[in-house]
């Protein structure tokens, strides 16, 4: 007895089918043995001495290593060095003045001015570092401050 009262339309789904089952059987396989591979070549020290490179690393390896970096980190690195060569009060002068400039940089502003503070601590000690206090970004300086003071 038949089933079917047309024959044609069963006759593809076989080979779909068989595909369908074989990609089925395959698939989970392949994508489980790759990332074993890859979790495998992963350097989880944290050490850079590894010499598997991933395709973010070489991307960044290429590139000069301050166009690599965004804008709010360059700034950071940049008024930590003037922070030491003056002093936090000049430092936070020119973080607001960057904000008020670049407005793309204000929310970053408030870890900026904390790492401003936790190093001015380095430095200065906590009173002394208090002292150059102001109110840039929500008081953030004064709030690094007190994180490298305890």
């Amino acid at each position: 007895m038949k089933h079917s009262t047309n024959p044609q339309t069963r006759r593809g789904r076989g080979h779909a089918r068989r595909i369908g089952r074989s990609l089925a059987l395959v698939l989970p396989v392949v994508l489980v043995f790759s990332g074993t591979l890859a979790v495998a070549r992963v350097d989880w020290s944290g050490s850079p001495t590894s010499p598997v490179l991933t395709a973010a690393d070489t991307a960044v390896a290429g590139a000069s290593r301050s166009a690599a970096r965004a804008p709010h980190e360059i700034l950071r690195d940049r008024l930590l060095v003037e922070q030491q060569k003056k002093d936090p009060g000049v430092a936070l002068t020119h973080l607001q003045e960057a904000v008020n400039d670049r407005p793309s940089l204000a929310r970053h502003c408030a870890s900026i001015a904390r790492a401003l503070g936790k190093a001015a601590v380095r430095v200065y000690g906590p009173t002394k570092a208090q002292s150059f206090s102001r109110p840039v970004c929500d008081t953030s300086f004064a709030s690094g401050v007190l994180a490298a003071h305890h």
